[in-house]
């Protein structure tokens, strides 16, 4: 910018600012003219600065403008790679000399109805997995047995006093070509000392050729611990969870209206 400055304005000499030398001074602005027509077509190196300026200031822009759009597109462009809510593996496990015993709750299933509604179509269930032990703090989980207890079960249990004593049979295929081939029994019965209860659960599998006998000795501060967790989850096994959730007060309202049978007074009106 200052090479251009000082070629477009260039000092005059003393000869040229004499005023009795008009020829000289015409001379000296026609050198004037032609100098600064050079100093523009001739003289690269006046105009290199510029637009080298503008052009790292322009892919500085660019850039930062590239890396810009790029994050918007990955931050958009990465939609989660399901609509489904998460799903959270729960349990609880008792570990002894003989065996160990794993409790997990299983959700209901529904079906869905033309109106859009779902109805339950399973309860859901508690499975229980006893593993034998294969030495110190260590169990063979490849050999466990599982049993599932259903609301009712569960309901035996949690009403369970400290010297009473329940027993369930299973048959897997019951009702099926293959019924009576597996029986599965669980005993839950007091320790002598009244301190808690044993879990023992024989499993006879016919086409297998086994016969299995795993038991577990459970305190009574683990038995507590079991009974409110089935008091806990037992309502969500039933499905009436997803009934709460859907309660509107306008649609309960509207629903009743429509059908007096569903109404609150509909018993005592009879």
């Amino acid at each position: 910018m200052l090479q251009l400055q000082f070629l477009s304005s260039p000092p005059l000499s003393a000869q040229s600012l004499n005023p009795n030398s008009n020829t000289n001074l015409l001379s000296s602005f026609s050198s004037l003219k032609s100098t600064q027509t050079h100093a523009f077509k001739l003289n690269p190196l006046s105009l290199t600065p510029k637009p080298s300026k503008f052009s790292l200031k322009c892919r500085q822009s660019e850039y930062f403008d590239q890396q810009q759009r790029f994050s918007n597109s990955s931050s958009t462009a990465s939609p989660p790679a399901s609509g489904l809510p998460p799903r959270f593996y729960v349990g609880h496990s008792v570990y002894k000399g003989k065996a160990a015993l794993t409790v997990e709750p299983r959700a209901p299933e529904f079906v869905p109805l033309d109106s859009g509604a779902f109805k339950i179509s399973r309860e859901g269930f508690v499975l229980l997995q006893f593993a034998p032990a294969a030495g110190v703090r260590q169990y063979d989980w490849s050999r466990k047995q599982v049993f599932s207890l259903s609301v009712t079960e569960i309901g035996t249990l949690i009403s369970l006093g400290a010297r009473e004593s329940c027993e369930f049979f299973h048959d897997p295929f019951k009702g099926k070509s293959e019924e009576g081939k597996v029986r599965k029994v669980l005993k839950v019965e007091p320790l002598p000392d009244g301190s808690g209860h044993f879990f023992n659960l024989g499993v006879q599998n016919r086409l297998l050729n086994l016969d299995e006998n795993i038991y577990i000795p459970i305190t009574r501060a683990e038995f507590t611990v079991l009974n409110s967790a089935f008091s806990f989850i037992l309502p969500y096994l039933l499905g009436w969870h997803a009934f709460a959730n859907s309660i509107k007060p306008e649609e309960a309202s509207r629903v009743n209206n429509a059908n007096p049978r569903y109404g609150g007074d509909y018993e005592w009106s009879r």
